[in-house]
């Protein structure tokens, strides 16, 4: 085909054009057109969605951190008392109601060691808290967790750094408690500062201390008798993962 005959059939598709019967037709220039949701109800998944009690013993538990300064909620794996908590921590600073948020945690070895984990004593102890930054990704974006992470308002930490420390104006987080002894415990619950809330959370029956060195079930019995605190016990009927669980955790 020469030169002119090409020629020729470009400028029969550009006369096309003009008749809108284009091969390739320019895209419509929308002011403003974003290839995002217009609308929040259009979003199939939102960071800021309000939570919801899934039993009558989770509905209790969400009563109790809204009423009381501190809450104790004992219950087996998978009653959702992690991510209760870190939730209304969540849902309490963008409020404004506190300032801060404080995880922590007992960085206790179930069977393996941390000493042969590569890096500095933070990143062996990174694992160990890991759980509490999945929780708070499920409520907050990556990009909003990393800044209030580098900007210290969202704090986690082993128990062994809450020693000596007042936390007013915050919303604390005690998980796994069962893995901390009495002394650790009764030293958590007196870091409790003014205009703060504290959630501890964990199983008795769960345990990776050895035989009767756990504190969590002797200080819920002595908290229990005070009426300024909370003690909500979660039942295997308030299991909110696989049946299964629930299930295996009655002949377990």
């Amino acid at each position: 085909m020469g030169k002119r005959a090409r020629k020729h059939r470009m400028d029969n598709r550009h006369g096309d054009d003009h008749k809108g019967g284009a091969v390739v037709r320019a895209l419509p220039q929308q002011k403003g057109w974003s290839p995002l949701p217009q609308t929040p109800e259009d979003r199939s998944f939102s960071y800021s969605k309000q939570i919801k009690a899934k039993s009558a013993g989770q509905e209790a538990l969400l009563a109790a951190i809204d009423q009381y300064n501190l809450t104790l909620a004992l219950g087996p794996a998978g009653t959702g008392k992690t991510f209760l908590a870190i939730a209304k921590a969540v849902e309490a600073l963008e409020a404004g109601e506190v300032g801060r948020i404080v995880l922590s945690r007992p960085a206790i070895e179930a069977g393996e060691s941390i000493g042969y984990l590569p890096g500095a004593v933070e990143d062996k102890l990174a694992p160990y808290l890991r759980p509490l930054t999945d929780a708070l990704s499920d409520r907050l974006s990556p990009k909003r967790l990393k800044a209030l992470l580098a900007e210290g308002v969202i704090e986690i930490a082993p128990v062994g750094y809450m020693r000596g420390r007042t936390l007013n104006n915050a919303f604390v987080v005690i998980d796994e408690a069962q893995n901390c002894t009495y002394a650790q415990i009764k030293m958590l619950l007196t870091r409790l500062g003014w205009r703060s809330t504290m959630v501890m959370t964990g199983d008795p029956a769960q345990s990776d201390l050895m035989q009767g060195l756990s504190g969590l079930g002797e200080a819920a019995e002595k908290l229990e008798t005070l009426p300024d605190v909370a003690v909500v016990n979660l039942k295997d009927k308030d299991i909110v993962r696989h049946p299964l669980v629930a299930s295996m955790l009655t002949v377990l």
